[in-house]
Formats: structure tokens, sequence, C-alpha cells
């Protein structure tokens, strides 16, 4: 019984300033790919996924910061931003699929013209 309750005392488990720079690492790694993408690339379904990518690395930072502090809000916030970003993927797509029917292209240059 009190191994029981001393398993879970220490439960979770402090993560280290070692473990959280690996993820900040991986997280900064996937942001700038997805910058990087978006910023090189054309294709309105690329720039779309490269966004994408950008989202999940700040929802990466996010869960890795809660989960060195032992604070679960970050985690919370994480799945709130993935819903959002799910009926954010519905819209986009979408409105890609309305522009390829309009113009048969996914290109960003065949709507710049829209830029006002």
């Amino acid at each position: 019984m009190v191994d029981l309750l001393l398993a879970q005392s220490a439960f979770p488990e402090a993560m280290g300033q070692g473990v959280l720079a690996h993820y900040l690492f991986v997280s900064a790694a996937m942001f700038t790919l997805g910058l990087v993408g978006f910023l090189t690339r054309r294709n309105l379904i690329i720039m779309f996924l490269c966004t994408e990518m950008m989202f999940q690395a700040a929802g990466l930072a996010l869960v890795a910061f809660s989960r060195y502090h032992l604070n679960y809000d970050g985690q919370t916030f994480v799945i709130f931003v993935l819903t959002v970003a799910a009926a954010e993927a519905a819209l986009a797509l979408a409105l890609v699929v309305f522009l390829f029917r309009k113009r048969d292209s996914l290109s960003a240059e065949a709507w710049s013209e829209l830029k006002g």
C-alpha cells in the first residue's frame, strides 16, 4: 500500500531541461520548414499543408512547456487549437476545390489579381 502511494505521488515525473530543449528544437525545426515551404511554394495545397505544419509546431511547443511546468493548461489549449484547425482545414480545402474549379489551377499566382 505504501509503495502504491509513493508511486502515485511521483507521477508525472518531472521533465528535465535537456528534454525540453529537444522538444523545442523539433518544434522550431518544424515551424521553420513550414515557413520556408509556405514562402517558397506556390501550390495552394502545399501552402495549406505548410501552414498546418507551423500550427503543429506551435502545439508541440505548448505541450512541451505544459509538461515541463506540470501544468495542463497548454495541453488543454492545444486540444482547443486542434478543434479550430480541423474546422479551418475543412473550409480551406473547400476553398481550394472552389478555386480549382474556377481556373483549373492551384497556383497562387493565378489568384494574385485579388490583392486589391
